[in-house]
């Protein structure tokens, strides 16, 4: 059996205050790719992007379906679950 690694459900605010959520196995690199407009689209045009919040879990697919049920929640959804999460988090 192949242990999986852990993966990471991340959200970014961006410059223009938009939410981009993503998931990956190594944050660093990916935030890396993010800052350096070599990440996605979105986040090309909406540089720069700040890490306001990560979960990690013990699979990648675990992680996909965070990041999926995280999509489907609305601006403000997303803000709370947040801060519920966060003591430190403003919004």
């Amino acid at each position: 059996m192949v242990k999986e690694t852990k993966a990471y459900l991340y959200v970014l605010r961006c410059r223009d205050n938009s939410l981009y959520t993503g998931y990956t196995t190594n944050i660093d690199r990916r935030l890396k790719t993010h800052q350096t407009g070599k990440g996605a689209k979105y986040t090309k045009s909406r540089l720069p992007v700040e890490l306001i919040y990560w979960e990690s879990f013990d699979s990648k697919s675990q992680a996909m379906s965070a990041e999926s049920l995280f999509k489907q929640k609305t601006r403000r959804q997303k803000l709370d679950y947040i801060a519920s999460k966060t003591a430190s988090f403003k919004d």
